[in-house]
């Protein structure tokens, strides 16, 4: 375009030299016009580029404000969770009762994923990508014990990634704030109830409480249990409502039964966006788009206004 505007010109200048007095042609020109006449072209070619960079789809590592709530499904993966008094199996009921709860949830909410058995660990950092949640959900392996307190404690440093929630009887720095009152984010805690390991839930439910957090719990059994057998060992396995329902209380949250779990989409209507600064790759494609129909329309208001044609 650029080598075609040059030999455009080459020709007009050709044919000005046909005029017997050039310097009389250039003074009713007046002086502005010789740069004037440049700039809306310029203007466009800076135009076309932009456009060719945008369909190349650029993207950028910035920094914006978004609204977002995030929540954290803390899943039993200790070896009670095979039972199938519930059926198929309490785990997989309770990977069911998870994977219907990420199916509602809009897309502003980020979802994490902590699985605890004698300790607990983030298998999915909080994200929004529903693929990656259904993938870390999927493959979650049954371990040996229960820690359900250990669960609660990674998912509160899962919301909380700058405090440190080792010591269940430290409060947060400043004043605790009104239990249930942490509206950006909340856990989901799916167990059997049955603590074997680990910190006392109770004293990690009163750590959520003294931030705000709602622990909401699932129950996943039956109070009869099964009884599980191994090598040498049996185990009556039971659903432990009580302590279920004490870490629901102290959290000002609710206690479901495995069975309803449809009904926690009322965990969602409890929760608010909160306005968070995030530093992300992303794409800037309507960045360079915008530039370049600015720019056409500066080039095509300039050619009219100073020579009564788009260009």
């Amino acid at each position: 375009m650029v080598a075609i505007y040059l030999l455009v010109l080459k020709r007009k200048k050709r044919a000005a030299l046909r005029y017997t007095n050039l310097e009389l042609v250039k003074e009713a020109m007046g002086k502005g016009l010789w740069w004037r006449r440049h700039l809306p072209p310029a203007i466009l070619f800076a135009a076309l580029a932009a456009m060719l960079t945008a369909i190349a789809r650029p993207s950028a590592v910035i920094t914006l404000p978004a609204h977002h709530e995030t929540v954290i499904l803390a899943i039993d993966v200790s070896g009670s969770m095979r039972a199938n008094d519930v059926q198929p199996s309490r785990i997989e009921a309770a990977q069911a009762a998870a994977r219907a709860f990420i199916a509602q949830q809009p897309r502003s909410t980020r979802i994490g994923v902590v699985a605890f058995a004698g300790s607990a660990a983030l298998v999915q950092a909080p994200t929004s990508n529903r693929q990656d949640l259904r993938a870390a959900i999927d493959q979650l392996q049954l371990q040996h014990a229960t820690a359900v307190g250990s669960g609660i404690l990674v998912s509160l440093k899962a919301l909380f990634p700058q405090e440190d929630f080792v010591d269940v009887k430290k409060k947060p720095e400043g004043k605790p704030v009104r239990p249930g009152s942490y509206a950006a984010g909340a856990v989901i805690l799916l167990t059997d109830g049955q603590t074997t390991a680990g910190p006392d839930p109770v004293d990690a439910a009163r750590v959520a409480a003294d931030y705000g957090v709602r622990v909401y719990t699932v129950g996943v059994g039956t109070d009869s249990g099964q009884l599980l057998t191994g090598e040498g060992w049996s185990m009556r396995v039971r659903l432990d409502e009580e302590a279920l329902k004490a870490i629901a209380d102290l959290t000002r949250a609710e206690y479901f039964y495995a069975g309803s779990a449809g009904d926690l989409k009322k965990i969602y209507e409890s929760l608010r966006a909160k306005m968070v600064m995030e530093t992300k790759e992303t794409e800037i494609t309507s960045l360079f788009s915008a530039i370049a129909a600015a720019a056409v329309l500066l080039s095509a208001s300039l050619s009219l206004l100073w020579f009564n044609r788009v260009l």
